[in-house]
């Protein structure tokens, strides 16, 4: 019998104005992947320094990123040569004791930073041990912050595809323009596939379509307001146990479908 497709790598990231649901996004489309099984080896990471999508998903993190960069950092400014030399043989060690791996996928927060200042050296070496432990995983999602600064800065030179997550207000879209302009103009992040998903739209589309004609970005999809979602967010159930008939969710289903996997 003739072997099964690899599944093809993919890397991509959801970001726009904070408040839009690109936490809630991400859990769905966890949830539409690991339900059409064909993400193959899947790695969240959840780059927003607010760590929701560890309760979106209903798990806890022990360790964190921002940990093992602190770690790092302490010990640089110490005087024991012998313990930096060890701690530099154990980084990647770190990074994989900070990697959460259940049965359907893995997680990776980057978690808070408590020292202050521009440590870009060790940001840097964090960032190339990300990319060097996301060889291993066919799928990537990240959850980032507002902009995608931090992508870059924290996570990752470049994506596949690129997110933008707005909801149905001016100052959302006008954050996209602004994400948009960063990216094309600031050349802040690679991605080879950038678009707009609007999400909590109550019957306005074509509005909203006119507005993403206007800044030049394509509409991957428009995600309906959702009372399943709202409820699940207030009483902190997992989005992953969304009913499969819930609105939100077939939206999402057929952007994965459409313009992630398609």
């Amino acid at each position: 019998m003739p072997k099964s497709a690899s599944p093809l790598k993919r890397l991509l990231a959801v970001c726009g104005k904070g408040g839009t649901g690109k936490t809630a996004l991400t859990a769905m489309m966890t949830r539409v992947l690991l339900d059409s099984s064909s993400s193959g080896k899947l790695l969240l990471i959840d780059a927003d320094p607010a760590m929701g999508l560890p309760i979106a998903l209903g798990i806890k993190v022990k360790r964190t990123m921002g940990q093992v960069r602190e770690e790092i950092i302490k010990t640089a400014r110490g005087t024991d040569k012998e313990k930096k030399t060890k701690l530099a043989g154990m980084l990647d060690y770190m990074v994989l004791e900070a990697l959460l791996e259940t049965d359907r996928f893995a997680l990776l927060a980057m978690g808070r930073t408590e020292t202050l200042g521009c440590f870009c050296p060790v940001n840097n070496l964090l960032r190339d041990a990300i990319e060097t432990l996301s060889k291993s995983f066919d799928t990537i999602i990240i959850d980032g912050e507002a902009g995608v600064e931090q992508i870059n800065r924290q996570v990752m030179r470049r994506v596949d595809t690129l997110v933008i997550l707005s909801d149905a207000t001016s100052r959302g879209i006008q954050t996209a323009a602004l994400i948009k302009k960063m990216v094309q103009n600031d050349k802040v992040i690679q991605c080879e596939k950038m678009g707009l998903v609007f999400n909590r739209v109550q019957g306005n589309e074509e509005l909203l379509k006119q507005a993403a004609n206007e800044m030049g970005l394509q509409v991957l999809g428009y995600i309906p307001q959702d009372e399943n979602i709202a409820r699940y967010d207030l009483v902190g159930t997992s989005i992953l146990e969304l009913p499969a008939t819930s609105p939100g969710l077939a939206a999402v289903r057929n952007i994965v479908a459409k313009h992630i996997f398609g």
